[in-house]
């Protein structure tokens, strides 16, 4: 759910997974496990990785919402 969101979002931004980790100050194997739903981001972390996005938390969230009610 959330890591299908992460990387459409990633995608959407023209950024590899490389490039939001750096931006985010995180590691890019953490980005990986986010994208495959092997964790789950703190709050710091999803408003970090979401400024790196240029996304507002809420609509990433939003759209994991959306998603889990398919």
């Amino acid at each position: 759910m959330f890591g299908d969101e992460l990387r459409k979002a990633r995608e959407a931004a023209g950024m590899t997974q490389e490039r939001l980790a750096f931006d985010a100050d995180l590691d890019r194997t953490y980005i990986s496990r986010l994208e495959h739903d092997k964790k789950s981001p703190t709050l710091d972390t999803l408003f970090r990785i979401c400024d790196a996005l240029g996304v507002a938390a809420s609509t990433l969230v939003a759209r994991v919402e959306r998603s889990r009610k398919r």
